[in-house]
């Protein structure tokens, strides 16, 4: 039987914007769920870290790789120090540990429930429209961001403001301090264009015992959208 990999979607993504990286993954049996708030998950409550985790923990009897992008990314570093027994190894895509400074985690939640409000008065194809404008996403090519907003159109803003209540960056504690406690392999990838997680990313190598960075040529922050063949390679080669 082949191993698994766990893919864990983005915020406002679902488990169908993984499909490129299925469709040229070889080796592993292939699980990407939609997270509690997203897609067909989009009524699950509690939208919570340990809801998820929960979740993923039932996905599969035994260990998996998990493969994580941003939001996705950082539930995977937690699902690795909490579940130590079911994460072998983790794939993570333009992913962070979280803010460490508890002032900057406080203005994040406070950033977040405007949004949150801000969904729950709107319709999801107007939050669409106004998620593609995000700086870090915004220079998608055409065809990539057609793909990514059919993707979106999958959520329901009510899910999505329960997503950022529930498992933001600003809710979720800063794994900073336990990064050097990962004695698995951890593989970082991110794009040539996003340099705010190169950043991030770049600290993180110097933390992890087992850590190993590779920045793709010409991919912005979804790389799994852009160049899903380097990250099904990068799952593949483990």
């Amino acid at each position: 039987m082949a191993p698994t990999v766990v893919l864990l979607h983005g915020f406002t993504n679902t488990g169908r914007s993984w499909d490129g990286v299925v469709a040229a993954l070889s080796g592993y049996e292939p699980l990407a769920p939609d997270i509690r708030g997203h897609g067909k998950s989009s009524d699950a409550r509690p939208v919570t870290l340990d809801g998820v985790l929960d979740d993923i923990a039932n996905l599969s009897s035994g260990a998996s790789t998990l493969a994580g992008y941003s939001m996705g990314g950082r539930i995977a570093l937690h699902a690795a120090l909490m579940l130590p027994d079911r994460v072998q190894r983790l794939v993570l895509i333009g992913a962070s540990p979280g803010l460490r400074d508890a002032t900057a985690r406080a203005e994040r939640r406070a950033v977040d429930e405007r949004l949150a409000e801000e969904l729950e008065h709107s319709t999801i194809e107007r939050f669409v429209q106004r998620w593609a404008r995000t700086p870090l996403l915004a220079d998608q090519p055409p065809e990539v961001r057609a793909r990514v907003d059919e993707d979106r159109l999958r959520n329901g803003p009510a899910g999505l403001a329960a997503a950022l209540r529930g498992l933001g960056t600003g809710v979720l504690p800063s794994l900073w301090p336990r990064l050097e406690r990962l004695a698995i392999p951890v593989e970082l990838m991110v794009g040539e264009r996003d340099e705010k997680f190169q950043a991030v990313a770049r600290q993180m190598v110097e933390q992890l015992p087992d850590g190993r960075l590779t920045v793709v040529p010409g991919a912005g922050h979804g790389v799994h959208w852009e160049v899903p063949d380097a990250v099904a390679g990068t799952i593949s080669s483990g």
